[in-house]
């Protein structure tokens, strides 16, 4: 009798097990399906920049009114969501260029998210560079791209003070979080379409 009531309650502790094993599965399958909705279809730019540690190294679309394409050959646009603290970066890498007609029209891009880390040596490197007068140059002067400043949260107006509010925000970060870094995102666009 005792034989019976283990094996019974051994065998209804193995279907419980099961059930919520198989409970769990399908709770991860609904997240799956959840995170491919969101990087398949066109997000917009605030929820792109909302989730974008958990999407980067993924393909994803997103949708934004082209504030701004780069003078240089138009290799970078920059898409606009609800307000100008809302922008992100896209790079046209491989499709060499943009269209200007980008400009004040809703865009929508496929590509690639991609995570810039700012940390010490990345300032160190761009110090070397600024004194050996061989860093990139981006706008009309040392104070850099003002699109792309807006975009990064950037105050300074020169290289010198540009580097020191980036060690600054990086030591806010690291008292807050741990890490000694900041994380700027952009897209490595594969295709794109005018839409309005």
């Amino acid at each position: 009798m005792m034989n019976k009531t283990m094996t019974y309650i051994a065998s209804l502790l193995l279907c419980i097990g099961s059930v919520s094993c198989g409970n769990n599965t399908k709770q991860q399958s609904q997240n799956t399906a959840e995170e491919q909705a969101i990087v398949s279809t066109g997000m917009e730019v605030d929820s792109l920049l909302a989730n974008a540690d958990s999407l980067a190294e993924k393909n994803i679309t997103v949708q934004g009114i082209c504030t701004h394409t780069c003078k240089h050959g138009a290799k970078k646009i920059f898409l606009m969501g609800s307000d100008d603290t809302q922008t992100i970066r896209i790079e046209a890498g491989e499709l060499g260029q943009f269209s200007p007609d980008c400009v004040n029209s809703i865009v929508e891009v496929n590509g690639i998210l991609k995570e810039q880390r700012i940390d010490e040596n990345y300032l160190v490197q761009w110090e070397e560079q600024a004194k050996a007068q061989t860093e990139e140059k981006h706008g009309t002067g040392e104070a850099g791209c003002s699109t792309e400043k807006k975009a990064r949260g950037e105050t300074g107006n020169t290289t010198e003070e540009r580097i020191a509010d980036f060690r600054k925000k990086i030591a806010e970060r690291k008292a807050k979080t741990g890490k000694d870094y900041l994380s700027f995102y952009f897209v490595e666009a594969e295709s794109y379409k005018i839409l309005e």
